[in-house]
């Protein structure tokens, strides 16, 4: 018997939300019903494109809503933990985009809200729904790889400051580290097993600003880009030790001197090792003989799409059968210890023990 439909409601209609409203409209057990949004007439248009009945520029007034089942929080970081802890209280269920917030203090605020509610919270971890990652589990899966014990990720952009929030500290909470960085450490963290994080080492630098006075090139830029306002790093590293003796090395960038940009992920094992970035290769070892494995896939690299409308799906099927997402509050958390960590490492010049 096909359960009813559950009503959905968008905290935030800016650019990520797109991909939300497009993935819950292509889902047949989903239906939008309310957008909220500081600004009313942007709130208005995506209602009319995706059939939504009510729209508004308070977010309590949305949750108030008993039409609504459950929310995607499409919000700036600063305001994740406050809506969050709001819908949960509101008996809705919540799909909150990365990362969960600015700070460990308020992410455990969230948890404990979602474990003293009967109401599911998913972390937007994107990244972990993209279907080459299903098809790395199942290799995993069958120990075709031993023993993870070492990744690497890089997202190095030459020219990739948005601006905006995005370069505003207060409502971001940092720059490419939070922003960009939070996603290949988590799906390191993933991939690895979620190890007991032991230690962490970073690095930030705030050398080249936001380089708005580069001419000739254009590059994505934040709804509300400003060129005189960044308040974030340009560069962070770090090396993250695991209790099981495994470690994670990790360099992302907004702005940059590099000849070109660079996303790469690599996770190492006993048996055998695979790439994710920039697509997907298996090297091994057979019969005594080195040998590289290409997985014949519909995408060789990371399928935005295809990811975006797994997390959608099974944030629903989670909501229909009261089941723990694969990206639960406490994975959130997790993260935030990581992130602040870097952040305090630089800051000190110190390693800091978890």
């Amino acid at each position: 018997m096909r359960m009813s439909k559950i009503r959905v409601g968008i905290i935030g209609a800016g650019s990520i939300s797109e991909s939300h409203m497009n993935s819950y409209h292509n889902n047949p057990d989903a239906e939008i019903v309310a957008i909220c949004d500081l600004k009313e007439d942007r709130a208005q248009a995506a209602a009319k494109k995706y059939g939504a009945q009510h729209t508004y520029t308070d977010y309590n007034e949305l949750l108030a809503n008993p039409e609504v089942d459950a929310v995607s929080i499409c919000t700036w970081n600063n305001s994740h933990a406050e809506i969050s802890i709001a819908a949960i209280k509101a008996g809705k269920h919540v799909l909150v985009e990365k990362p969960l917030c600015r700070t460990v203090e308020e992410a455990l605020d969230v948890q404990k809200t979602v474990r003293e509610n009967n109401k599911i919270l998913q972390v937007g971890f994107v990244r972990r729904y993209d279907p080459n990652i299903s098809l790395l589990q199942s290799f995993k899966e069958k120990d075709e790889f031993g023993e993870l014990y070492y990744a690497k990720a890089s997202i190095l952009r030459r020219l990739g400051n948005p601006g905006g929030w995005f370069a505003d500290k207060e409502r971001s909470g940092g720059g490419p580290l939070i922003d960009i960085g939070v996603h290949v450490i988590d799906l390191c963290w993933y991939m690895l097993g979620k190890p007991k994080v032991k230690s962490v080492t970073g690095n930030v630098y705030q050398k080249l600003g936001n380089r708005s006075n580069v001419k000739f090139l254009s590059f994505y830029k934040a709804a509300d880009y400003d060129a005189n306002k960044n308040t974030v790093e340009d560069l962070a590293n770090a090396l993250i030790r695991f209790e099981n003796g495994a470690s994670l090395m990790v360099d992302v960038s907004y702005s940059l001197h590099t000849q070109k940009e660079e996303t790469a992920l690599k996770i190492y094992g006993t048996k055998g090792g695979f790439e994710i970035d920039p697509g997907l290769v298996i090297a091994s070892e057979k019969h005594d003989v080195m040998v590289n494995i290409e997985p014949q896939v519909d995408n060789k690299g990371f399928n935005f799409v295809a990811a975006f409308q797994n997390e959608i799906d099974q944030f629903i099927l989670n909501i229909q059968n009261n089941r723990e997402p694969i990206s639960p509050v406490e994975d959130g958390v997790e993260l935030m210890k990581i992130l602040t960590a870097i952040y305090e490492s630089a800051e000190k010049g110190v390693e800091i023990q978890l």
